[in-house]
């Protein structure tokens, strides 16, 4: 008999959704339907295949007076800020629809006498897409209508804390009538989810996750030859440069800090600021910082939610106070926040200074809301600090100068590179990492490259 899986809101600590996980003969029976599906599908028009995830599309968005208040009950974000995630995920959605046929169309290395030659690009299979709860929308779009749109067959296993985001995916295709069995919503735990990855059946995994999930992504896969595409950790950095606009710098960067609770994979997590600029831009960053309003995240006035959960707070808690011992100094006081409580999900944000790469708050994912900040006497020295990570999801400088920022970006083991923004994404770019923030590209024409196989034809016709 199959375990029930519980998602406890961070809202109030009780049990919001409770469902079963999956039964074996239903797992067999998704993934046969899932294979048997894309024989079919892939044949079909990709005129047709747009039609259905365009439609998908606009089911999800009619959704979203209920998605809203039901994704804060889920994870913790103020309803003030859940629409800008269905915007996020209709944006890529329509994105990736509308440049489908040319990242899809076949390679032609050009004329040869006698031959017709040309690369095709062949759907994969069936794709799995392991989904995240801290942008549980944004993460699955990244790979799910790109995949359908490539001819593949989707089964999506969503984490537990937003187990209902996965039903919404799978009420949006069931309005959009996509046929049976090419997208399928299953609730699965971790053995169950491994057994599916080492069961040769599924042809790419697309995991978003911590760097210990990629591990044990990449341990069921091991001897299979599937696909891969890990998004794991991350704890991407700012670097503002004396020419800066520091007002611009500063507000950004204090939402890209603290938005989602700092719950961000590309959410910056530390700060290297010119030695020249330091004391004004952490004064403005400061008092910006105190104008979060923490508390229940149904409230219109609350910018700042709980963290996923008390654990997740208390080891935010843990890294800032070993900090303080090690010689920071925290610059906000958590009693003028008066939701923070120990024990809780609910914690304050918090500034601190005098850190070095010693302490856990620079060195170690935090994924919450705390920011590190440090004076630079250099380019070099930035750089130098920035590259001091086992991750490299993305990387911002804050400069007036676009040549220095791309010298600079060089120089950055990053996957991607901003300059003045951060903690945003353009589904025109490839959305990739280095080190053991993972392996893999979604979005762009490059995210298409992941999901298909290349075929070469090689016809001679004269002989």
């Amino acid at each position: 008999m199959s375990r029930p899986i519980k998602l406890v809101s961070p809202v109030d600590g009780l049990v919001y959704a409770e469902r079963q996980a999956a039964e074996p003969a239903d797992i067999e029976r998704a993934l046969a339907a899932a294979n048997q599906a894309q024989l079919e599908w892939k044949r079909r028009p990709l005129a047709e295949r747009a039609a259905f995830c365009t439609a998908a599309v606009d089911a999800m968005v009619a959704m979203r007076d209920e998605i809203v208040p039901e994704l804060a009950w889920q994870m913790g974000r103020p309803v003030r800020y859940g629409a800008g995630e269905l915007r996020g995920f209709e944006e890529r959605a329509r994105y990736m629809i509308a440049i489908a046929a040319e990242a899809l169309a076949p390679v032609d290395p050009g004329p040869k006498a006698g031959f017709k030659r040309q690369v095709k690009r062949e759907p994969l299979g069936t794709v799995l897409v392991i989904a995240p709860w801290n942008y549980p929308y944004l993460t699955a779009v990244n790979s799910i209508v790109p995949a359908l749109m490539a001819g593949n067959s989707v089964i999506l296993k969503h984490a537990t804390q937003t187990l209902l985001v996965g039903e919404r995916f799978a009420e949006a295709f069931c309005r959009a009538k996509l046929p049976s069995g090419l997208f399928q919503n299953i609730v699965l735990d971790h053995e169950q989810t491994a057994q599916i990855i080492g069961s040769g059946r599924v042809h790419q995994v697309n995991f978003t996750g911590s760097v210990s999930g990629g591990r044990a992504m990449e341990s069921a896969a091991v001897g299979k030859f599937l696909g891969l595409g890990l998004e794991l950790g991350g704890k991407d950095p700012a670097y503002v440069r004396a020419d800066a606009d520091i007002a611009h710098a500063v507000e950004n960067l204090v939402d890209g800090s603290f938005f989602n609770s700092g719950q961000s994979c590309c959410g910056i997590e530390r700060i290297y600021v010119d030695r020249r600029i330091y004391p004004g831009f952490v004064e403005r960053f400061v008092a910006l910082t105190r104008q979060y309003v923490l508390g229940n995240p149904l409230d219109q006035a609350t910018t700042l939610g709980p963290m996923i959960k008390p654990a997740a707070a208390e080891f935010v808690r843990r890294q800032i106070a070993e900090a303080v011992a090690m010689g920071a100094k925290a610059l906000i006081d958590p009693a003028d926040f008066p939701a923070d409580a120990p024990g809780t999900a609910y914690l304050a944000p918090q500034v601190l200074v005098e850190v070095n790469h010693q302490m856990s708050v620079m060195r170690d994912e935090s994924f919450g809301p705390v920011v590190g900040i440090m004076a630079v006497d250099s380019d070099e020295q930035a750089i130098g600090l920035m590259n001091d990570s086992e991750f490299g999801l993305t990387a911002s400088i804050w400069t007036s100068d676009l040549q220095a920022a791309e010298r600079i970006g060089d120089e950055i083991e990053t996957g991607t590179v901003f300059m003045n923004r951060c903690d945003a994404l353009d589904p025109a770019l490839a959305w990739t990492g280095v080190k053991n923030t993972g392996r893999g590209a979604t979005l762009s024409r490059i995210g298409y490259e992941t999901l298909t196989r290349p075929k070469s034809f090689h016809l001679r016709h004269e002989i």
